[in-house]
């Protein structure tokens, strides 16, 4: 028997990120059970969860060894959430990006289960220390912070509650490992977490370069999907640039070391992304791609099949 026989793992919120959640879960053979406050909205999870194992079974991209319909028999929908809590070790919170109403459900949630269930959160910007602030026992308390899509891109950021047991965010590291993740440890909780500091500091120098007239969208864009996305699509920046030098990393950066702080000194205050020098940027990037529904989610769908893909490429080159 593997160790997800008959355990359990609870979701909160039946979203986009809940519904990849509950995906990711049940790819690793475990029961979980989707809660939603709003009546119908969970079962509605479901549906179309049945209809993306359908497709991803059919492009022979499905996660795990259990087929589609054993996958799907491993799902539950819940509007109770005492009877959604009941039985479950893990909890994943995956509510919209609320500080308030995330703290409200753990502190239900808290009263709900036993002191030794994980409670874990899918924020993407709030430390733990806030998202944790009414529970009691914080000690069982982290974020697990997905990459969106989760299914795809299987990066998952644990951050630590300073109370957090080390034995919890091993637990949860495990947890991710066994079910296909690639998650990485935080050492302790900062804004933004890693993937966002570092996303942040990106589209800061990007939209900078845009809008000081030194670049177009398209070509910025460009520089990522056909220069440095290529090899960070495998290697990380620390890893490049220990390639990129005949004897490594300190090699690279006597090389290197004084232009990159030459250019740093001159990137300049945090760009101003809503106001008018924002409106010619966004202007330029409608004319790529409208900001109409239609062209949106076309283009998101496209996105979801090109993860698809390199998903399947980077499975191949392990």
């Amino acid at each position: 028997m593997s160790r997800s026989d008959g355990k359990i793992i609870a979701v909160i919120g039946s979203g986009l990120i809940g519904r990849s959640w509950a995906m990711v879960f049940v790819s690793g053979g475990y029961s979980v059970k989707i809660y939603d406050n709003q009546p119908g909205q969970s079962a509605k999870a479901i549906t179309e969860i049945r209809k993306q194992l359908a497709e991803l079974e059919e492009a022979h991209m499905l996660r795990g060894t259990l087929t589609a319909s054993q996958q799907l028999a491993l799902l539950s929908s819940y509007d109770d959430l005492a009877a959604a809590l009941q039985g479950a070790f893990f909890i994943q919170e995956c509510v919209f990006e609320q500080l308030e109403v995330k703290q409200s459900i753990f502190q239900d949630v808290e009263r709900l289960v036993g002191p030794d269930v994980v409670l874990s959160s899918s924020t993407s910007c709030l430390v733990p220390s806030n998202v944790f602030s009414r529970v009691q026992n914080q000690s069982r308390c982290l974020v697990s912070h997905p990459v969106n899509p989760p299914y795809y891109v299987r990066l998952v950021e644990l951050v630590p509650h300073p109370e957090t047991a080390m034995t919890v965010m091993n637990a949860t590291h495990a947890l991710m490992t066994e079910v296909g993740q690639a998650p990485v440890l935080l050492k302790k909780e900062i804004d933004g977490f890693a993937v966002n500091r570092v996303q942040a500091a990106i589209i800061a120098e990007s939209w900078r370069l845009v809008q000081d007239g030194f670049i177009s969208v398209k070509d910025i864009d460009l520089v990522m999907s056909e220069g440095l996305g290529m090899r960070y699509a495998f290697i990380g920046p620390m890893e490049t640039i220990h390639l990129n030098a005949p004897e490594g990393l300190e090699d690279y950066m006597r090389r290197y070391g004084e232009g990159f702080t030459r250019l740093l000194h001159s990137f300049g205050p945090v760009p101003d992304f809503c106001g008018a020098g924002a409106k010619s940027v966004a202007e330029e990037m409608y004319e790529l791609i409208p900001n109409q529904e239609a062209q949106l989610e076309a283009r998101r769908q496209r996105r979801d099949q090109l993860l698809r893909s390199l998903a399947r490429l980077k499975k191949e080159q392990q």
